[in-house]
């Protein structure tokens, strides 16, 4: 299943212009899945940044705004897209020339592979 979870990530990746990597963490920023190119910067991929978005989103639901969905940051080179589907949280890195809305469209496409990785986590 991982081989061919890993697979169809990777094609998701070659599609769109500009992603560099498919992330899928928990809480803590562990992967669960990644896949990434070549030209992904390696600190992009260190928990530490990856548990962030988890932090950023706690204390923005605390606005009163209710939950966070998602979150883009945006960096000199670099542009960062994260989607809460707690427990997971999935992090798409991209260049910053990417399309935002074609990084932020993914999310559908890869709802359909979270419930099999949820309850992987769960357990």
């Amino acid at each position: 299943m991982v081989e061919q979870l890993k697979r169809y990530l990777w094609n998701l990746l070659q599609m769109v212009e500009g992603l560099e990597a498919i992330v899928i963490t928990d809480r803590d920023g562990v992967p669960v899945i990644k896949v990434k190119s070549d030209t992904t910067p390696e600190l992009s991929m260190k928990p530490a940044f990856l548990a962030t978005f988890a932090m950023a989103a706690d204390q923005a639901s605390k606005l009163g705004l209710s939950a966070n969905k998602s979150i883009i940051c945006s960096y000199t080179s670099y542009q960062v897209v994260h989607f809460n589907k707690q427990p997971l949280f999935v992090s798409l890195i991209a260049n910053a020339k990417a399309n935002t809305g074609l990084l932020m469209d993914l999310e559908s496409e890869l709802e359909s592979l979270l419930p099999e990785l949820k309850a992987a986590v769960d357990v």
